[in-house]
């Protein structure tokens, strides 16, 4: 993603990828948008006047070299001192997803994230997740607390019932276990939802 960058700016950014193309390509892939762009096939790319294989694959490659790199942690640790500080390191990345991610941040005793684990993908919904699942990434991290992350594919951040109680649930385990649940975020289109900001945990 391209913050405070505009739309001179990001026309001069695929130009530089993808050399002389069309204006009518051009205005296309602006009219798109960042977003409907990195989601185009290569063949769809192809397509487009002017572009080709070479080209496309040069965009392409361009696209997911970003995705790598938004999902590399800094060296430095992050602290966690509210919801907006963890939503910072997921949302851009989980807001696009097609389906349902369940993640856990994993935090030392001074609230600095150790790791970022997935739990699930797709296959499962959140209220089916097992305390073991979570706990146990957590445990082999050292972790002594986690926050929970996961998200709407509709867009729309609000908790269900099935959510609520499967926190509860997973709140308990923790309990158990020694780690502590410290929040439970819930991810939709750029919004998003705090269990312990709600009064939930």
């Amino acid at each position: 993603m391209c913050y405070g960058v505009g739309t001179s700016e990001l026309t001069g950014v695929l130009v530089s990828i993808l050399g002389e193309v069309p204006d009518e390509t051009l205005n296309y892939l602006m009219k798109q948008g960042i977003r409907a762009i990195s989601e185009m096939t290569l063949e769809e790319l192809m397509n487009l006047s002017g572009i080709g294989k070479e080209k496309g694959l040069r965009l392409a490659a361009a696209f997911e070299l970003a995705r790598r790199l938004a999902r590399i942690m800094p060296e430095d640790k992050p602290v966690i001192r509210s919801p907006e500080n963890a939503v910072a390191l997921v949302m851009e990345e989980m807001r696009h997803l097609d389906r349902e991610h369940f993640w856990a941040l994993l935090l030392n005793a001074k609230n600095q994230v150790l790791a970022r684990e997935v739990i699930s993908i797709g296959t499962l919904n959140f209220s089916a997740i097992h305390p073991r699942e979570l706990f146990k990434a957590a445990i082999r991290r050292s972790a002594a607390g986690v926050i929970m992350v996961h998200n709407h594919p509709s867009g729309d951040p609000t908790p269900s019932r099935q959510d609520i109680e499967a926190t509860t649930r997973l709140v308990d385990a923790g309990n158990i276990v020694g780690i502590d649940v410290l929040d439970h975020l819930v991810i939709g289109d750029n919004k998003f939802t705090s269990f312990k900001a709600k009064g939930l945990i």
